[in-house]
């Protein structure tokens, strides 16, 4: 069956992809809280930060790279922009296939109101 972001990076339901390579895929939130709000979700399924393996160390470094690599062709870099990784219900994780929030484009503010 598949969660909705393995459909998206298996090509079973429309998204806007902006990056797909062998490992990750990226493409744009259809709630966007930034102005640049991009998903960058491993193509292989993950369900939390806590699932992450010992195995896993390359592809999450990549992930991160490639969030960099769109931070910079989106043109948020020089400003400044936020990754986010929620785990699980009380991180606020939604779907449950490991993913990092890419937003950008204006100033976000605080992380967490004080």
């Amino acid at each position: 069956m598949g969660n909705i972001f393995e459909k998206i990076v298996n090509g079973e339901m429309p998204a806007d992809i902006v990056h797909q390579d062998d490992r990750v895929t990226a493409f744009r939130d259809i709630q966007p809280k930034a102005p640049t709000h991009i998903l960058i979700v491993p193509n292989k399924v993950i369900p939390t930060v806590d699932d992450i393996d010992e195995a896993d160390e390359s592809l999450i470094g990549h992930m991160f790279i490639v969030a960099r690599d769109l931070a910079r062709r989106e043109g948020i870099a020089e400003d400044g922009y936020r990754l986010v990784v929620n785990c699980r219900e009380h991180g606020g994780q939604e779907v449950y296939h490991l993913h990092v929030h890419l937003l950008g484009g204006r100033p976000l503010g605080a992380m967490l109101p004080a």
